[in-house]
C-alpha cells in the first residue's frame, strides 16, 4: 500500500515531532483520557471483569482516523492491567518468523500492540490465527516432503490491533478480535479540556477561550490540537509575554493561514479548484489532483476526509461536487440549484 506523506501543521498523521510532545503530555489513566466516552467505559468494564477472573483480556481491536489516541489508549489498558506493553507495526513484522520471535518472547498477561496491523503480510497473518485463538504457533521446519511442523505453545498474551482502514482487515483476523472500538473524531469542547490539560502540564499560562480558539482549528483531533498548542506557544513568547489568551491564538492561527474551520492553504485550493476551475463540480479525482498538483492518494487519504465531514465537498457517481457550505465559506455566490443533478447515474 502506497504511504501518505503529510508534513503539513494540521496533519493528523504522525510526525517526528510529535514524539517528544506526545510522551509527555500523554494520559496515562483512564481517568485522565478525555473524550471517547463510550469507547472508555466499555473498556473499563472488559478490564475489571478480565482482572476478576484472573485472566487476559480479550483481544482489542482500536480504529478510527490518524491522531484520535488509539496507541494512548493501549498504554492505559496495559497500565490499568498492570502488564508490560510490546509495541510494533504491521509494516515492521515482515516475515512469519519476525513475528513468530515476538509471540514467543512474550511474558504471560503481556499485551502486544500491533499498529497499522491492517498493513500485516498475509502469510504473517495466518501466523496470528492459532496464537489468538489458541495461544499456539505452528512454525514449519525444513522443505519439501522432508518439511514438518512444529507447534510452540505461547503463555496467554492480549493483542491490541490499531487500524485507520478497519475494511482492509480480512475477515477472519477481524473476526478474532472479541473486543473492537471505534474512536471517533472529538467535540471542540473535549480538544478544549485536552489543550487545558496539555497546557498546565507543560507549565503554559491559558485561558478557556483561548484553549477553545485553538480546539475550534483542530479538526477533532488531538494530535493537530497539541501540535497548534505548540505553535501558539511559540508566537505568543516572541509577539507577547507567553500568555495564550484568544486573540494572541486567533493571530497566530492567522498567521499560520488556518481559519476558524481547520482548513489550510491547499484545503482552500481544493475547493477553489472545484468551484472556480469547474464550476462547483462534478470533476473527476485524476482531474481534482492535476489542477492542485497533488497525488491521487494524498487527495483521497489526506484532505477529502475532512472536507467531506465538513459537508465542503461531496463525493458523486460523476465525480466531487463543492457544496453551498463551501461556497459561502470562500466567497463565492451560491448557485441555485447547486444540489440538482449530483447523483446522476454517470462515471466520472
Amino acid at each position: 500500500m502506497h504511504k501518505v506523506q503529510d508534513d503539513r501543521i494540521i496533519s493528523s498523521h504522525w510526525q517526528e515531532e510529535d514524539g517528544i510532545a506526545e510522551t509527555s503530555i500523554r494520559p496515562l489513566r483512564l481517568a485522565d483520557y478525555i473524550g471517547q466516552e463510550r469507547v472508555k467505559e466499555n473498556i473499563s468494564i472488559f478490564i475489571a471483569a478480565a482482572r476478576e477472573r484472573g485472566e487476559s483480556l480479550d483481544h482489542v481491536l482500536l480504529s478510527g482516523p490518524p491522531g484520535l489516541g488509539k496507541t494512548t489508549l493501549a498504554s492505559i489498558v496495559a497500565a490499568e492491567l498492570g502488564n508490560p506493553i510490546r509495541k510494533t507495526s504491521g509494516p515492521a513484522i515482515e516475515r512469519p518468523g519476525d513475528l513468530a520471535a515476538i509471540l514467543t518472547n512474550l511474558e504471560p498477561g503481556e499485551i502486544l500492540f500491533i499498529d497499522e496491523i491492517h498493513r500485516l503480510n498475509r502469510s504473517v497473518e495466518e501466523i496470528m490465527y492459532p496464537a489468538m485463538e489458541d495461544y499456539v504457533i505452528d512454525i514449519i521446519i525444513g522443505k519439501g516432503p522432508a518439511a514438518r511442523t512444529l507447534r510452540l505453545d505461547l503463555p496467554p498474551f492480549t493483542l491490541i490491533g490499531a487500524t485507520t482502514r478497519p475494511g482492509l482487515l480480512s475477515s477472519p483476523l477481524r473476526d478474532r478480535f472479541g473486543i473492537n472500538c471505534r474512536l471517533n473524531f472529538y467535540s471542540v469542547e473535549e480538544l478544549t479540556n485536552i489543550i487545558l490539560r496539555a497546557a498546565g502540564i507543560l507549565g503554559l499560562t491559558i485561558d478557556e477561550v483561548g484553549a477553545q480558539a485553538i480546539g475550534q482549528r483542530s479538526r477533532g483531533t488531538p494530535r493537530v490540537a497539541n501540535r497548534l498548542l505548540k505553535r501558539v506557544r511559540d508566537y505568543a513568547l516572541v509577539k507577547g509575554d507567553g500568555t495564550i489568551n484568544q486573540v494572541m491564538a486567533e493571530q497566530a492561527l492567522k498567521m499560520l493561514e488556518i481559519d476558524e474551520y481547520g482548513l489550510d492553504n491547499m484545503d482552500r485550493m481544493i475547493l477553489d479548484a472545484i468551484i472556480y476551475k469547474f464550476g462547483g463540480g462534478p470533476v473527476g479525482l485524476e482531474t481534482l489532483a492535476a489542477a492542485v498538483s497533488e497525488e491521487n492518494d494524498t487527495l483521497t487519504d489526506v484532505y477529502e476526509p475532512y472536507l467531506l465531514k465538513l459537508g465542503f465537498i461531496q463525493k458523486t457517481p460523476r465525480g466531487r461536487v463543492a457544496t453551498e457550505h463551501a461556497y459561502r465559506h470562500l466567497g463565492y455566490p451560491v448557485q441555485e440549484n447547486i444540489e440538482a443533478s449530483l447523483f446522476e447515474d454517470e462515471g466520472e
